[in-house]
């Protein structure tokens, strides 16, 4: 047995179920990052925010890519809405609470978005303080929920830099497949630029490995350099690669509806339970 094979025939940790909440608020920011596509970003930011929302928090989903995926997965038409976070970025006094929706998921909203935030790059680079236009837009519902996600596009540009400023933490969803394992060396050395001049705050709160096939030496010799390369910043979940989630994408409801029993609906629960467990969500 090599020393990957070992690393991964050890079970992941089990962590507890969480205890209800007496209250809630105020959230904590999480930042969905990495600028490669395709990597499970929004997958993870749905079932994620569903999940912790099924364990009693209160969530709220910020889509923060043009594509407006993460609205279209949890059940909102955004290209029929007549104000976005597009419209709250670029406002001189944004009201965030009257664009948020709710979701088939008690204690899941979304603040949503289309093609309309596409153009907000170019609106804010002459603006003051543009870096910190989004969190200016969060404020006012600080108080109203346990945590924040932010569902970045996958770039580097404006919009992420809004996202990671907002942010208290980050975590990066990571595709184990070596080209994915490659560009994130580009979005740390991001992360490091912020938390020196526009957020110190910033901290990377994990990378999640997603789309892991354990049947392919491939999965396992990247798990294992993953690992080497972040220590203790990868998390002990990981997420199995699996046709129920584009299905439960294309019925616009997380996994922990669409198949509740199925196992990636099991792993995020899993996931949920260990960020809850490391205090990155109350």
């Amino acid at each position: 047995m090599t020393e990957s094979d070992a690393l991964f025939d050890t079970p992941q940790v089990d962590f507890p179920e969480p205890a209800p909440l007496p209250s809630h608020g105020p959230a904590r920011i999480v930042a969905m990052a990495n600028q490669k596509g395709g990597v499970g970003k929004t997958t993870t930011t749905i079932n994620l925010a569903a999940a912790l929302a099924d364990y009693g928090r209160r969530v709220l989903v910020v889509d923060f890519d043009p594509q407006g995926a993460a609205s279209a997965g949890l059940g909102i038409n955004a290209r029929g809405l007549d104000r976005t976070i597009y419209n709250e970025l670029i406002a001189d006094h944004p009201d965030v609470e009257s664009i948020i929706q709710h979701t088939s998921v008690p204690g899941l909203d979304v603040v949503p978005a289309n093609i309309d935030l596409s153009a907000a790059e170019i609106v804010l680079i002459n603006e003051v303080a543009r870096e910190q236009a989004l969190l200016r837009v969060l404020r006012p519902v600080l108080n109203t929920y346990d945590l924040i996600i932010i569902d970045c596009q996958p770039s580097l540009g404006l919009l992420t830099v809004n996202a990671l400023t907002a942010a208290h933490g980050v975590i990066i969803p990571l595709e184990a497949e070596f080209f994915a394992m490659r560009g994130v060396a580009l979005l740390t050395e991001q992360i490091a630029r912020i938390q020196d001049r526009l957020n110190p705050r910033l901290t990377i709160d994990g990378v999640l490995l997603t789309m892991v096939d354990l049947r392919t030496l491939h999965s396992r010799d990247v798990m294992h350099s993953v690992k080497e390369g972040f220590a203790d910043k990868v998390y002990s979940t990981f997420i199995t690669r699996t046709v129920k989630f584009p299905d439960a994408s294309v019925a616009a409801e997380p996994i922990t509806q669409y198949a509740p029993s199925h196992s990636g609906a099991k792993q995020y629960r899993q996931f949920a339970r260990e960020v809850i467990a490391k205090g990155q969500c109350a």
